[in-house]
């Protein structure tokens, strides 16, 4: 297996009110928020993003972590959304391969309209390429949203279709952690400890780079 990188060092992020989300989100919350469509996207803080619209400063340095890191001559990005970490790629790499795949129909349809061809809407459990297609595959807090038999079934297709991977979900070390993650989460169907998750790695034969995202 590979090593665990933190390749999202330099993404920003704003302080959570992880108290204040639990005490306040609803059943039906949850419930909009797992269709990944319009209202996770661009509605209601609540439901999700609150507005997912691009921004340079957010995917710049990570790209350029994850191209020194890699050199990749083609990548998949495996929960694409709307294509904007993808958009930074084709920036800094014009003549890079790309392709992403997003569950949400809304994302891919909303996406940049300078990555739309490139995009397809699919499940992460199946994905439409050829074995070791691409160089890389970067799935960023992604496969954490299926559940446990769909988390195997993604790592196995992502160690299928690419020759390396890197790929981050949401994790806990300590029981504050846990109780943090549990208390923002509104659409991960599989929230387990670091050690677990490496375990749930090696059993399902991934072999790429692993980062967690905690609170």
């Amino acid at each position: 297996m590979g090593y665990e990188l933190d390749l999202l060092v330099k993404y920003p992020r704003a302080r959570r009110d992880t108290a204040g989300r639990a005490a306040s989100k609803t059943r039906e919350d949850v419930e909009i928020a797992k269709k990944f469509g319009q209202e996770f996207f661009d509605g209601e803080r609540r439901h999700g993003y609150g507005g997912y619209n691009y921004s340079p400063e957010r995917w710049q340095g990570v790209v350029e972590d994850i191209l020194h890191v890699y050199q990749p001559k083609s990548l998949l990005d495996v929960g694409c959304a709307k294509g904007h970490m993808l958009y930074d790629f084709r920036r800094y790499r014009p003549r890079m391969k790309l392709a992403g795949i997003d569950i949400s129909k809304y994302a891919i349809t909303n996406a940049l309209p300078a990555m739309r061809r490139y995009l397809k809407v699919c499940s992460a459990e199946s994905l439409p390429y050829e074995t070791k297609e691409f160089d890389l595959i970067v799935s960023i807090n992604t496969i954490h949203n299926l559940p446990f038999r769909g988390v195997r079934k993604a790592l196995q297709e992502i160690e299928r279709v690419g020759k390396h991977a890197y790929i981050t979900v949401d994790a806990y070390r300590t029981e504050e952690q846990r109780k943090a993650v549990l208390d923002w989460n509104l659409t991960a169907r599989t929230i387990l400890h670091a050690d677990e998750w490496v375990g749930v790695f090696r059993d399902a034969g991934y072999t790429g780079d692993y980062g967690f995202w905690m609170p």
